[in-house]
């Protein structure tokens, strides 16, 4: 039983290897047109933020009622932080400090 689950990790590592590297490979020999390179560019960003959106709104897979999310009253000072700033580590602790806080207040 110990080898199978191992070999089918081991498989699902190649697979997922492998389907990322195909396009990584076939991509870097090849010019791709500037349009595309740039709608490509935001692609990381959109995942983020799809990330982000979702623990903020549902934390734990729940819908809270917005006025006691601290994670939503959180977030605010955190973007506005980072949005001033520019700097990570800033909107960071922000964004840490503020959760503490509301999370304290919101109780």
């Amino acid at each position: 039983m110990s080898w199978q689950i191992w070999a089918v990790v081991a498989g699902m590592a190649v697979t997922n290897f492998a389907l990322r590297l195909a396009p990584i490979a076939v991509l870097s020999r090849m010019r791709v047109p500037r349009p595309i390179e740039r709608w490509l560019s935001y692609v990381p960003v959109s995942v983020m933020a799809a990330f982000v959106a979702t623990e903020v709104l549902r934390p734990g897979g729940a819908w809270p009622a917005p006025w006691s999310n601290p994670y939503l009253f959180a977030a605010l000072p955190t973007a506005f932080i980072y949005h001033r700033t520019r700097s990570l580590f800033g909107a960071t602790v922000a964004g840490v400090l503020a959760f503490l806080a509301f999370r304290y207040l919101l109780g």
